[in-house]
């Protein structure tokens, strides 16, 4: 690795470090900060400690560490726990990263009171991640968002910019009154 992927990787580590000191402990959003609050707003929330990440986010290890409007960034980091039979990162643990990210980046353009939900995704898988690339993140941005529908795609990648896998995401938008009933 060279001396500035190691520097970024450090920078990424201490980053998700500062992160995970502030949030709280995993949990499911409450309707009321759905109802209230922006999508934008939801996540810097998150970032400041004073919402709750996404269980999802400590069962496999990974954390929101940058957000803007029509752009998220979770950091993850690959473990043996994430093996599949043969000793790679398992595809389903990249995608879970790529869905985050890229579902994710269609919510930091809803208004208070909207939801989303993914009703697709597509990864394309380009090479073997093991955990000895060290933490990698994955970066949503978003290509389109109307009233009912959102695209977004996702790039999955090291500190030293190796690309692992990409995606696009397609999400349907709804009131958020409305998930009771999904």
């Amino acid at each position: 690795m060279s001396a500035d992927a190691a520097s970024l990787q450090q920078e990424w580590l201490d980053a998700a470090r500062a992160v995970r000191e502030k949030v709280q402990a995993p949990g499911v959003l409450p309707l009321a900060a759905i109802r209230d609050c922006s999508g934008l707003e939801i996540f810097q929330r998150m970032l400041r400690g004073e919402l709750p990440p996404a269980p999802i986010a400590e069962t496999l290890d990974f954390a929101l560490v940058e957000v803007e409007k029509g752009r998220v960034v979770f950091q993850g980091h690959p473990a043996p726990a994430h093996f599949n039979p043969i000793g790679t990162i398992h595809g389903g643990w990249q995608a879970t990263l790529l869905d985050s990210c890229m579902a994710c980046a269609v919510q930091t353009q809803l208004e208070a009171g909207q939801a989303f939900t993914s009703l697709e995704i597509k990864v394309n898988f380009l090479r073997a991640l093991t955990d000895k690339a060290g933490p990698v993140r994955a970066e949503g941005r978003v290509i389109q968002v109307g009233r009912q529908i959102g695209i977004a795609q996702g790039s999955l990648y090291d500190a030293a910019g190796k690309l692992y896998a990409h995606g696009t995401t397609t999400c349907l938008i709804f009131d958020h009154e409305n998930l009771r009933r999904i």
